[in-house]
């Protein structure tokens, strides 16, 4: 299945390297009106599908505000819904529509295929780890690295840099960006052409393309999941992410 992303601010999705669907991530959109062909919505508290069987897509929005938080709740039902996408062969591809997504949700955009970002200074997207005082995973490193090459990743990685519209496109993070009210019906139009191209062999490259970065989190997620906690229990980590947090909320005051 093919992905694309419509991103409003940075978004991220992680489907593994072979998967069916084909996924565009948009940003920017809060489109009301429900799939065609007669399907109904369905989904959960933090993810609504609508799907349209005539066309093969269907559009994913996930709705866990303030900012579609990765929370394990909101992970366990957006890979529940995927799955069931995945499951039904009338559908080819999947829109994923996303609000304000820095780090992980701009990580979500990258494993898509397609990603486009609505054009207004506000919004951004990247890998801000470094800014919060902690690492960015070897996946995240390796997944940026794939779309935007070593040297732009080694310095947006160590600076931790948000990139606006303008700069995301120039840097090649995102594929399009286009006016807000554009964003969805031009993410639309992306994963349209690529369910041109026969199935098996797009997957296939697919899956040719991500087999490395895909086989390295596998064989490495466990020392990865200890690493990580043995960083992030540090006293100086705990004490970065709570000047962070401080710094959050001085902002929404």
């Amino acid at each position: 299945m093919a992905l694309a992303a419509a991103v409003r601010v940075p978004a991220r999705v992680l489907l593994r390297a072979g998967a069916r669907l084909l996924g565009a991530v948009l940003g920017r959109t809060e489109r009301a009106d429900g799939g065609g062909d007669g399907a109904r919505r369905f989904g959960s508290q933090r993810v609504l599908v609508e799907p349209d069987a005539g066309a093969g897509v269907a559009v994913m929005k996930l709705k866990h505000p303030p900012v579609n938080t990765l929370s394990l709740e909101f992970l366990t039902e957006l890979v529940i819904c995927l799955e069931k996408l995945e499951s039904d062969r009338s559908f080819r591809g999947v829109v994923l529509t996303s609000g304000a997504c820095p780090a992980g949700g701009c990580l979500m955009t990258l494993t898509c295929d397609y990603r486009v970002l609505a054009d207004n200074p506000r919004y951004c997207i990247g890998l801000n780890e470094t800014q919060l005082g902690i690492v960015a995973p070897f996946w995240f490193k390796d997944t940026l690295e794939n779309i935007i090459g070593h040297r732009a990743a080694e310095r947006a990685l160590q600076l931790g840099l948000l990139f606006p519209p303008a700069e995301a496109l120039q840097v090649g993070i995102v594929d399009q960006v286009v006016p807000e009210e554009q964003v969805q019906s031009t993410a639309l139009s992306a994963i349209a052409q690529w369910m041109t191209t026969p199935d098996h062999a797009r997957q296939l490259t697919k899956a040719m393309m991500r087999k490395a970065t895909a086989s390295r989190l596998i064989t490495q997620r466990d020392a990865d999941v200890q690493n990580f906690v043995s960083f992030i229990s540090k006293d100086s980590i705990q004490k970065s992410l709570q000047l962070y947090l401080e710094r959050l909320k001085e902002k929404k005051h």
